[in-house]
């Protein structure tokens, strides 16, 4: 990937893909109109961004946990029914 003027990063690195990731990658990349160094690195993005929001809410959770407060069963049961009904 050649620097340009909005994407002049001082490091890059390699990724190897599977020939069949990277023909998925290449047709959705021509598919999109984009360059395929931009979907992965939204993609990459996306996946760390998840990643560290994951870790705050079990750290919340944890410290909630510690704390004494706790969400009593038939309340959970509610939740999961109202969230997937039908499904007993």
């Amino acid at each position: 990937m050649t620097p340009t003027p909005e994407r002049d990063y001082s490091k890059f690195m390699e990724l190897l893909l599977r020939p069949d990731l990277e023909t998925k990658l290449s047709r959705m990349a021509t598919s999109q109109g984009r360059p395929a160094s931009t979907l992965v690195e939204e993609a990459i993005e996306r996946l760390v961004d998840y990643d560290e929001w994951f870790g705050q809410q079990v750290d919340e959770g944890l410290a909630a946990a510690d704390c004494g407060e706790f969400v009593e069963h038939s309340d959970v049961r509610k939740m999961i029914e109202r969230r997937f009904p039908n499904q007993q």
